[in-house]
């Protein structure tokens, strides 16, 4: 590292003019950057999406994609049980395909008595139709309405309703938001205010000037991604918002070690190399394991997810880019200057305050311990009831015309699920489309099932129908209805395949944490690896993988009571319990949040072994580390949790719901984990903390060390009284 930081500082203009350049060229390619990426969740290679995929091929209908619903009422003195009102209702709902390619399931072609309201004035139908981002389907499903509203009689009036038509209304991107360049802004903002009150100094902001370049050079490499690869629309707020925090973050743990090198005595480049064996290491090994846990993401076979790997992975190695080559450069430049003038007097790296604590922890270890684990584990406990799939609908649309329209289908007892039908695909003629829409409407958990006798349901040998189920697919009543309706219909002749969104999300659930062992086994051989050569310790390496997966347990419980259960979604985003986690946010959240609190695990650990090898103490060790980097690791989770907050304001049910479970999980285990938990555990393990197998040490390449603390490739250093005192010495050697 040293190397490095000497070589940028002596070509310090070169490494400039190089991060300028990046810097405009990202800025000038953004829009293009964002326009190259995908809304696509497939999952190729699974039966759901095979079926959806054939359906569009056939049919021109994209079975993955929500319906649209219709409910028409009558004029007065009209009825569905009348010739009159029946052709009313016939010739209102055949306008809808005006608005586009459509496939109409409603009374006139159906005969389905479920389709006709108690009062008998009022009927609904069910339009299917394209994937809205291919050209036959754009527009479709927004001139639906008008094209109903047009062609229904005076008296009459038309409601239009579904998933999409309720998550517009109730939240999403399609009814407007800050976007990414605001809720960078706001992060941006957030950042600056904590930054102000560490340092309280113009230095604070550096980290800033750093973040710039590194979020937009992320930017202009997703653009050469998506030459490679389809890349999901979500890694333009993750490199936005995801960025701006771990650049700050590293620029932070930086900046503080040079404060920390001047204030003894060096000077100012002097000071610049020392901080780069120490915190430079620190930053590369944090940046690496946050790459590891985002990379592991290309380990699950769905397309999407994968591409969110890559270019997730993309930002931390910016991100330790910009940190190690920019920021020593501008620290040369201008960093006594910025911060020469201070708000307050004293030492800003280290606090006594952090000190008290840590030998408070040190002296009541086991308590600090049990406490650390008790909140851990109970915060977690709430994740085993967590249940994936897509939002309930009438989470979504608080009190929308579109969520009361169907609320009122609700109290007809039409279920909800009517959102999401499972659609059924036959391709035995005829009579096998008979036969298996009579099984299908025999199968328990199905409502009813809509199987027209049109052109748009039949082409050639092939027909499909829609099949309403009794349970939304978020719940395991609607996933087994999937389950029942593939085993029912498997000898049916001619073959039967079974799609629609609930289908696919089944599949990609098998497919995904089917796979969800090999990544988590993969994730944490890297990132243990990774950590024992750093610490040259067996024994806090995997403590560090072990604790780090109860926290992320912890963030999964945070999910499941504040969504699933909706204990302050309602309150804090309008959004009543949503039933369920869509069932790829826990992954997302995995990958992420595993490299992204491993984070402050390196930053206090990193300096516990700096100083367990000065001064052969683990308490002396611990109560001197978090002293350092107790408020530095709190300020960094404020500033990470901050950027996700205002990712947060989205208006995007899903992306919520991925910036508070991030949000919250890096507080947590920024607050409880790493600063009551961690240091608790290694003052219990005391002098076992630091034993490295022989055979191990040798293949990490990890050289002996000829400190005071213990050895790697040699036997333990002898007893020492220290680690047994129950006083720690301050930074002026005053014991404590």
């Amino acid at each position: 590292m040293t190397t490095i930081t000497r070589a940028c500082l002596r070509h310090r203009r070169l490494v400039v003019l190089a991060w300028l350049l990046l810097t405009v060229v990202g800025a000038i390619t953004a829009s293009s950057t964002v326009g190259r990426l995908t809304h696509s969740f497939a999952t190729p290679g699974t039966a759901g999406y095979d079926t959806n995929e054939q359906l569009l091929k056939t049919f021109g209908i994209d079975g993955n994609e929500q319906p649209t619903l219709a409910v028409l009422t009558l004029p007065p003195g009209e009825s569905m049980d009348t010739a009159t009102g029946q052709a009313i209702a016939a010739k209102t709902f055949a306008a809808a395909t005006g608005a586009g390619h459509l496939a109409v399931a409603d009374y006139a072609d159906t005969r389905d008595p479920r389709l006709i309201g108690p009062d008998h004035r009022s009927t609904w139908a069910v339009f299917d139709m394209p994937n809205p981002d291919i050209p036959s389907g754009q527009g479709v499903m927004e001139a639906i309405e008008p094209a109903l509203r047009n062609s229904a009689p005076p008296g009459a009036t038309v409601q239009v309703t579904g998933f999409e038509q309720i998550q517009s209304v109730g939240g999403s991107a399609a009814s407007g938001g800050p976007g990414v360049l605001v809720e960078t802004l706001i992060g941006g903002v957030g950042a600056l205010a904590v930054l102000l009150f560490v340092y309280g100094s113009a230095i604070a902001i550096v980290p800033l000037l750093i973040a710039v370049p590194a979020i937009l050079t992320a930017f202009l490499l997703i653009l050469g991604l998506t030459g490679l690869t389809d890349v999901s629309f979500l890694v333009q707020y993750l490199v936005a918002v995801m960025g701006l925090g771990i650049v700050v973050d590293y620029s932070l743990l930086l900046v503080t070690r040079w404060r920390e090198e001047r204030e003894a005595g060096r000077d100012n480049e002097d000071a610049i190399l020392a901080a780069a064996p120490t915190a430079g290491r620190a930053v590369v090994l944090s940046g690496l394991t946050v790459a590891v846990g985002l990379l592991s993401l290309v380990l699950l076979p769905v397309p999407f997810l994968r591409s969110i790997g890559l270019g997730g992975m993309l930002i931390p190695l910016v991100a330790i880019s910009a940190a190690v080559t920019l920021l020593p450069c501008i620290l040369a430049a201008w960093g006594p200057a910025l911060d020469k003038h201070r708000l307050r007097k004293g030492s800003t790296t280290f606090s006594r305050g952090w000190e008290r604590w840590a030998a408070l922890i040190v002296r009541r270890r086991w308590i600090a311990g049990f406490a650390g684990l008790a909140i851990v584990i109970g915060m977690a406990v709430p994740a085993l009831s967590m249940n994936t799939g897509q939002p309930r609908a009438d989470s979504l649309g608080g009190t929308g015309r579109p969520a009361l329209t169907l609320h009122a289908l609700e109290a007809t007892g039409v279920p909800a699920a009517v959102t999401f039908p499972i659609q059924v695909l036959t391709h035995g003629g005829p009579s096998a489309a008979s036969q298996a829409t009579a099984i299908a409407a025999q199968t328990p958990g199905v409502y009813t099932v809509l199987a027209p006798d049109t052109p748009s349901f039949h082409q050639g040998t092939d027909a499909f129908f829609s099949v309403i189920p009794t349970d939304e697919g978020g719940t395991s009543a609607g996933r087994a209805t999937v389950t029942r309706l593939r085993a029912a219909l498997a000898h049916v002749p001619g073959g039967v395949q079974v799609g629609g969104n609930t289908a696919q999300n089944v599949d990609f659930n098998h497919a995904v944490y089917g796979n969800f062992p090999l990544m988590l086994a993969a994730i944490a051989i890297l990132t243990f690896l990774l950590l024992a050569r750093e610490f040259r310790s067996v024994v806090l390496a995997v403590k560090a993988v072990l604790v780090n997966l109860v926290s992320l347990g912890a963030s999964f419980g945070f999910l499941v009571l504040f969504w699933q259960h909706g204990w302050g979604s309602k309150a804090v985003y309008g959004v009543a319990a949503t039933g369920s986690i869509r069932n790829w946010i826990p992954i997302i959240a995995f990958a992420f949040l595993f490299g992204l609190s491993m984070d402050y695990e390196v930053f206090i650990l990193a300096r516990m072994r700096e100083e367990y090898d000065r001064t052969g103490s683990t308490r002396d060790a611990v109560v001197q580390a978090l002293a350092r980097t107790g408020r530095l690791v709190t300020c960094a989770a404020v500033i990470l949790a901050i950027s996700f907050a205002s990712l947060s304001s989205a208006p995007d049910v899903v992306v919520e719901m991925i910036a508070t479970g991030l949000g919250f999980g890096i507080l947590l285990d920024a607050v409880v984990v790493r600063t009551l938990l961690v240091p608790a555990l290694v003052a219990i393990m005391g002098r076992a903390n630091w034993w490295m197998p022989r055979g191990l040490a040798r293949i990490l390449r990890i050289p002996e060390i000829d400190d005071i603390g213990v050895s790697v490739l040699k036997a333990p250093a002898p007893y020492r009284s220290s680690d047994l005192e129950d006083t720690y010495p301050d930074a002026s050697g005053r014991r404590i």
